[in-house]
């Protein structure tokens, strides 16, 4: 018997010469691992590129969310400062002309808010009660009563003597204004609240600039 026989087979299976059977893996544990193997490679090469991704757009991610902000964008970073809002032409209250009619109880009311409008340059023209349509009905601060032609400068003009006064039109062609002082009216305002409303309205503030 040979030393490569098996014990136990008593010859059977008797392997003679030198030689030796080559022992092969079974042909389905091969297909298995190569399986498994081509799933690692394409997993760790799925991982890489995706890290990959993650470098090169972490910057420009930054970039893009920051630039979203109030249009901060590299290039509005070297663009020069917005312009000034121009200048707004309002008319002067030498140009306005002002009815001044008083809708409440109080006497010389009218009298003494015409006289406070000519000191303040406003072109005052018919002073006394108001008409019947508005004695006595007109709850808030006052109203400004004018032409549907009336350019709207104008009672932005008026408006800053007497804040929260309403607009009204009627079917006059002429550009004087109606102000009938209402109940709750008890003082225009100062000269330096009004002066200041002025100037305001003729020179806006510009939009703040985006912070990058």
């Amino acid at each position: 018997m040979s030393m490569l026989t098996p014990p136990g087979m008593r010859g059977k299976y008797r392997v003679t010469g030198t030689a030796y059977p080559r022992m092969r893996r079974p042909r389905r544990r091969r297909i298995v691992l190569a399986v498994l193997g081509s799933v690692l490679a394409l997993g760790l090469l799925g991982y890489g590129t995706l890290q990959l991704i993650d470098v090169f757009r972490g910057d420009a991610g930054k970039r893009t969310a920051a630039g979203s902000k109030a249009g901060c964008t590299p290039a509005a970073k070297g663009r020069p400062a917005a312009a000034k809002p121009p200048v707004k032409v309002l008319p002067e209250p030498g140009q306005i002309t002002v009815n001044v009619y008083n809708a409440t109880p109080r006497s010389g009311l009218a009298k003494s808010v015409g006289d406070e409008l000519k000191k303040r340059g406003f072109r005052v023209g018919k002073v006394g009660n108001a008409p019947a349509d508005f004695d006595k009905k007109v709850a808030g601060t006052g109203i400004l009563l004018g032409s549907p032609k009336t350019d709207r400068a104008l009672y932005s003009v008026l408006g800053t003597q007497l804040p929260g006064a309403a607009q009204q039109t009627d079917a006059r062609e002429t550009a004087d204004v109606d102000l009938i002082l209402g109940t709750a009216f008890k003082q225009l305002s100062t000269k330096e609240d009004a002066d200041r409303a002025l100037a305001a309205m003729a020179r806006p503030a510009p939009a703040p600039s985006p912070k990058c």
